[in-house]
């Protein structure tokens, strides 16, 4: 099985090493629980992630949903597992050269440094962290952009957080002829950086990142995960009872990624439930 339905966005069912040999070029987004809730409702994230190429399994609760859905997910592939894999992975590799897009003022260019000691090149050539609400700027972004292309990157790692990072990217792909590779990973630059830290193995093992992420920061997430998330475990019920009923009535228009059918993206989630 090539790809699993959750809530009507199909997600590729493959292991890390499956993807790292597969992955020439292309936009990676990684759907989490918080993903498929927001998608529910936001019909311009929705139109962000038609244009995917690849949507890996960020959640250890995904992957238990696929098993009660009767559609297991083969593993996990979280942006802050598979981005360091994909950089130690392509470490020898010079046609890799990866802008770093996102974090806290100063953070990005830390995770730059840290990254390019472990590989022993200059792997990450750029790296800018933007200011709050800077996707409001038409002006600001259109300098990123400018920036990314002096750069001479091939790899696009942005990580400002879901809708917002999928959104951009959706926006401004086409301004960004040579990146090859769209990667969004929320806050892997952050992780590589070691300013924010990531939950003891055993926990991710489990599906319980997200209470070590509410513990850390209890301000930002703790109405992500105890309020907006919660109404998941209903819609997976409906799907398995097969009583999920969503709209396509506004996905028609939609521009298509290469890789999704006509058909898949009828299929994407609409009104919520």
């Amino acid at each position: 099985m090539k790809r699993v339905n959750i809530l009507n966005v199909y997600i590729d069912n493959l292991l890390q090493t499956e993807l790292l040999e597969q992955l020439k070029s292309g936009v990676v987004f990684t759907p989490n629980v918080d993903h498929l809730i927001k998608l529910q409702n936001d019909r311009e994230f929705l139109k962000a992630y038609s244009i995917a190429d690849y949507k890996l399994c960020d959640s250890q609760m995904l992957v238990y949903a696929s098993k009660f859905l009767g559609t297991p997910i083969k593993q996990k592939n979280s942006g802050s597992d598979f981005f360091p894999a994909f950089y130690s992975y392509h470490k020898n590799n010079d046609d890799i050269k990866i802008f770093l897009l996102g974090a806290d003022k100063g953070i990005a260019s830390k995770a730059q440094d840290k990254i390019n000691s472990k590989v022993g090149r200059n792997i990450v050539v750029g790296a800018h962290s933007p200011s709050f609400g800077f996707e409001k700027s038409e002006k600001e972004c259109l300098e990123i952009v400018e920036m990314i292309k002096q750069s001479d990157a091939t790899v696009l790692a942005i990580g400002v957080g879901a809708p917002k990072q999928e959104k951009w990217i959706h926006k401004y792909k086409d301004k960004l002829p040579n990146i090859k590779i769209f990667l969004a990973i929320g806050a892997t630059i952050d992780f590589e950086a070691e300013n924010i830290k990531r939950s003891p193995k055993l926990m991710s093992k489990v599906g319980l990142e997200w209470l070590f992420r509410l513990f850390s920061e209890p301000k930002r997430l703790w109405k992500r995960y105890l309020i907006d998330d919660l109404p998941f475990f209903w819609l997976i019920l409906q799907q398995k009872l097969s009583l999920y009923n969503i709209s396509i009535s506004d996905t028609q228009n939609y521009e298509l990624g290469n890789n999704l059918s006509k058909q898949e993206v009828f299929k994407a989630p609409g009104d919520a439930i």
